[in-house]
């Protein structure tokens, strides 16, 4: 061989080289499955929209798949299979460092023999067919690219229609102007506690999320008008689903922020087999900077989390799973006055724990049958004292310890009669062991009382019904009825549940829905000790459900082929809504925000409503570029035991969202690309109850005007911005991020408080500037 031979073979491998790390590669596999039975489609054709020359395989005898040494970026799968309805996969990210792993579901079709391609709409669809209106799926990838969410999916959410915040940064999440308190949080198909950082016992917010959304699975959110399934929520259900780990590869991805350093793993226990481990763990940032004295200031928030997914299928005895969540938290902060740093004002320290973990078992009893069965544990506990200056002195104005265990078991049957007809029939027991104290300081006779001081326990037991029947090709109904009882009264509430789904044609759709929800009162309010008639007692132990009756009226049309838009009008009615049973005083569950309990005697009296319109235009991500538009127009008032109807608390009128996105891609190839995200947010302002300043001077603590809820803060307008840098190499990728929330600093008062201090009434501003920067690699 010639020098000029060597020269030319060196030139050739080096040009191979070059391209193949230009060029990374991933791997996409998956399982296709039966909807209803979640049994295996062999013969499946998956593939890969707009690839040419064409890139596609088809299942096998179990309906798994793989598509192999697929370049990195964006593409869109399709799968059809004669008697089903096709389903395109939109917008699915490849990145080097990470397997894609799917389970995609089809619906039979109406008529078994065609072929039907349904396109638009299914994009934004739930992930629950009982659902068919007032749902919205939430996409893990959504969360990680829009402005704001921070990689949080209960941040995520506040950028639906109907669906708001609270301005101050906290996780609390406001649907259709109800309490925040009236939500549900769900994971993996059961109720949970409230999964945030720094979270107390009866409250659903908290500024941070310990669930990392690395392990969320496409989960979904509902505003109303909830399927049979569901119970014990008012409002909203956040439905979480975590991701089976990959089973035939370990992976890894590690990150660094401002929000945590993390470690995720995953992978199968042994090659060959089918069963997988995914975990996480996270350690608050800037409480490592404080251990190794980096930063110093106070109220450093230290925090840690865990969670994992461990999936075992069996050939014979069905699938088990066994997943988990853990986390605590903690804050010691101190104020001083501000003219003079000397003077301590107030301190106080909070420390909050949470332990989730369950057991999943799916198993087909045939070949039209199959039976869902969680068996789960949860532990949540949260203390919180409070110190100020009183007569010279620095004494504790309230000392709470709270805990609480639950034991819940589920168990659902999932009957497929034919594509036509489909039901459900669940249970849910729900056993609940708590031991509240708390102590506060009442200022007027210069006492300690008793708010909380109860060991004891309570149930739920439920059970629901579901008819899904597909009328005709055009017209989808769902029927059913939820019953739920509390332990700790008489009464059983069964509730009627309706929705239906009717196409006016390929584009257009109008949704109806009717439903009767209940829900239980926080356990701190049933067991509030009230002191009455010179002694404390418990008048509140026996309360019944509090209810709601919803209505929704919908419509919905695909644009284009990426353009969709809803439009949904709502009325809800809430009776049996616990109260004051003083008419003097104004006191109503509707409106109870950051108090855990109250110290009223309540009755089961009072009422609310909802009336509002929602409208949604979302361009779909494609060609690099997305835009969602939302604006929500509603009115929220409540009564009480005196007969007045009133504004409610988080009756903020109007909500607007504006969110766009677009990828660039940097170089000539796919290795690297920029994301710019922006988020507009206007919020109405949230209503409060004027202090009186004269009276609170005189009093020494703060006095209320007598109109509750009369004045409107102010109106919240934020403006985020978010930057995403991600390269792809050969065998990993690095993804860089900065999140700015609140970019033109806007200060808009929230709420007000008294001051003893001061002797002023001084402002709650909205959520300051705040940089979220973050680093991670997958590997």
């Amino acid at each position: 061989m010639n020098k000029k031979q060597i020269s030319t073979l060196f030139s050739c491998l080096f040009l191979v080289f070059t391209l193949a790390a230009q060029q990374p590669t991933q791997n996409i596999r998956g399982t296709v499955i039966d909807a209803d039975t979640k049994s295996g489609i062999p013969f499946a054709n998956v593939n890969i929209l707009n690839s040419d020359p064409l890139i596609g395989t088809t299942t096998d005898l179990d309906g798994n798949f793989v598509l192999e040494n697929i370049a990195v970026g964006r593409i869109d799968l399709r799968v059809s299979y004669i008697g089903y309805e096709n389903k395109v996969i939109p917008n699915i990210l490849l990145i080097s460092g990470k397997e894609k792993v799917l389970t995609i579901e089809l619906n039979e079709s109406f008529y078994q023999l065609e072929e039907v391609v349904v396109e638009g709409s299914k994009k934004n669809e739930s992930n629950n067919e009982m659902a068919l209106m007032s749902s919205k799926k939430l996409s893990i990838e959504e969360s990680k690219r829009y402005a704001g969410a921070i990689s949080d999916p209960a941040r995520l959410v506040s950028s639906f229609a109907g669906v708001a915040n609270e301005g101050s940064g906290n996780n609390d999440i406001i649907v259709r102007g109800n309490n925040p308190r009236f939500i549900q949080w769900r994971l993996e198909g059961v109720e949970i506690p409230n999964p945030n950082h720094f979270a107390i016992e009866g409250l659903t917010g908290g500024p941070i999320s310990a669930l990392n959304s690395q392990m969320l699975a496409n989960s979904d959110f509902y505003t109303g008008a909830f399927a049979p399934e569901y119970g014990n929520a008012l409002s909203g259900i956040f439905d979480m689903k975590l991701r089976k780990g990959n089973d035939k590869k370990r992976e890894y991805s590690a990150s660094i922020g401002v929000l945590g350093t993390d470690l995720t793993a995953e992978g199968p226990f042994k090659k060959g087999k089918n069963s997988s481990y995914l975990a996480n763990y996270r350690y608050s940032t800037l409480s490592l900077l404080d251990n190794f004295g980096i930063v110093d200031f106070g109220g450093v928030p230290k925090y840690q989390d865990f969670s994992f997914k461990l999936n075992f299928p069996s050939n014979k005895a069905g699938v088990f799973s066994v997943f988990g969540l853990g986390g605590n938290s903690s804050i010691n902060s101190t104020y001083f006055e501000s003219e003079k740093e000397e003077v301590l004002t107030e301190e106080f320290e909070q420390k909050s724990n949470l332990t989730i973990t369950g057991l999943n078992h799916f198993i087909p009893l045939n070949d039209k049958t199959y039976l869902k069965t969680t068996l789960s544990y949860a532990m949540n506990g949260s203390e919180y004292t409070e110190s100020r200056p009183f007569n010279q002195s620095f004494i504790n104005f309230h000392e709470t310890n709270l805990s609480k265990e639950t034991f819940r078991l589920a168990t659902t049957a999932h009957y497929k009669h034919s594509s036509r007809h489909k039901f459900q029939l669940g249970i849910i027991q729900s056993d609940m062991h708590f031991n509240f104290e708390n102590e506060y300081f009442d200022i007027t006779t210069e006492k300690y009382l008793n708010g909380q001081n109860n060991k004891g326990s309570a149930s739920l037991s439920q059970a629901f019904a579901t008819w899904n029947w597909r009328v005709t090709e055009s017209l989808t109904t769902v029927n059913g009825a939820h019953a739920i009882k509390s332990a700790l009264n008489e009464r059983i509430f069964v509730e009627a549940r309706s929705a239906l789904r009717y196409a006016l044609n390929e584009h257009k759709t109008l949704t109806a829905g009717f439903g009767m929800h209940s829900k239980m009162a926080s356990l701190p309010n049933h067991y509030a000790l009230v002191n009455e008639n010179g002694g404390y007692h418990t008048p509140n132990k026996n309360l019944e459900l509090l209810q709601a009756t919803h209505y929704v009226l919908g419509y919905e049309q695909i644009l284009s082929k990426n353009l969709f838009l809803k439009v949904e009008a709502y009325y809800q009615e809430l009776y049996n809504i616990p109260s004051a049973r003083n008419p003097e005083i104004n006191y109503s569950l509707i409106n109870q925000h950051d108090d855990i309990f109250t110290n009223h005697h309540l009755v089961n009296n009072g009422e609310g409503k909802n009336i509002g319109l929602e409208a949604t235009l979302e361009r779909f991500f494609a060609n690099d570029y997305y835009f969602l538009i939302t604006a929500s127009l509603y009115d929220s008032k409540y009564k009480t035991t005196d007969g007045k109807w009133r504004d409610a608390r988080f009756n903020g009128n109007y909500i607007a969202n504006l969110l766009a996105g677009k990828e660039y891609k940097v170089g000539k190839t796919n290795n690297k690309t920029l994301g710019i995200n922006t988020k507009v947010n206007l919020l109405g302002g949230r209503r409060y109850t004027p202090i009186n300043l004269e009276k609170s001077i005189e009093e020494g603590h703060t006095v209320y005007e007598d109109n509750p809820y009369s004045k409107k803060a102010d109106d919240i307008f934020s403006l985020n911005i978010a930057l995403n840098y991600r390269i792809n190499k050969e065998k990993l990728s690095h993804e860089f991020k900065m999140d700015v929330q609140n970019v033109t600093m806007q200060a808009a008062a929230i709420d007000y408080y008294y001051n003893e201090a001061s002797r002023e009434i001084e402002e709650i501003n909205q959520l300051s500037m705040l940089p979220i920067l973050s680093y991670t690699v997958h590997f």
